[in-house]
């Protein structure tokens, strides 16, 4: 399995909507809408946008998380942005030279 590069900041942008950004200097936006409406446990909470919108980076594990300790992979967070094929900018930029 490939290790992408963590998540540095995150915004909310909407209703379950985030952008996400990585240490490699990449960003997306991700859809959580799904993940949240379908989960239990501590992803059920997340449904109140509100409760939602207190997300923030956990440098340490350098992924999302909530206040309730829902958090998410980053290296799910990267594929959402960047598509199951994904691999690093600094790996593309090493691979062009």
């Amino acid at each position: 399995m490939t290790i992408h590069p963590r998540v540095s900041a995150v915004a909310v942008l909407g209703d379950y909507l985030l952008r996400v950004e990585f240490r490699d200097g990449s960003a997306g936006t991700v859809d959580l809408s799904e993940l949240v409406a379908s989960s239990g446990g501590v992803f059920v909470p997340l449904r109140d946008v509100q409760r939602f919108a207190e997300v923030r980076v956990d440098a340490d594990a350098g992924t999302i998380t909530w206040p309730n300790g829902a958090d998410i992979d980053p290296d799910v967070l990267y594929t959402m942005v960047h598509g199951p094929d994904a691999t690093s900018t600094a790996s593309r930029a090493k691979r062009a030279e």
